[in-house]
């Protein structure tokens, strides 16, 4: 029986591979809309919910201000988003869609069809993952919660 103790028994392993090289597979898909996979995940937030609140936007990534910041910064350079205070709070900074922001879920409407493509699955295997993936995020989650 072989050693439980080895790398690719290792479900933290498999998971930061899987996860560098599904970022790895985005970087030409992305390139020519000027974003980067972290970058893209920032736009999805975006087109789902603009003018979001900059610590909701990091809370739904689970990115830490220190991260993000740069992310909405480079986005702002490229003109996709800009930063404005809120008017109820100026402690508050929300982070809202330019018009070329907007216009560019468009052009991104085919990258998860590119990249099941890429990874040769239908569609049906493709819910089976996010569902294992979600299950085991969920799992992680409830488990550091009761570890208080």
């Amino acid at each position: 029986m072989k050693s439980s103790l080895t790398l690719e028994h290792q479900i933290c392993f498999q998971l930061y591979t899987a996860s560098k090289e599904l970022t790895r597979l985005y970087r030409p898909i992305l390139e020519p809309l000027k974003l980067t996979y972290s970058q893209y995940l920032v736009m999805l937030v975006l087109w789902e919910e603009d003018h979001i609140d900059l610590k909701q936007l990091g809370e739904r990534l689970t990115l830490d201000s220190g991260t993000l910041s740069p992310l909405i910064k480079r986005l702002t350079q490229l003109r996709y988003v800009e930063k404005i205070r809120a008017t109820d709070d100026e402690r508050r900074v929300l982070v809202s869609l330019t018009a070329s922001g907007s216009a560019l879920r468009e052009q991104a409407e085919d990258v998860p069809v590119k990249v099941s493509g890429m990874l040769n699955i239908d569609e049906a295997t493709y819910f089976a993952y996010m569902e294992m993936l979600i299950d085991i995020k969920s799992r992680l989650r409830e488990f550091g919660e009761r570890q208080g």
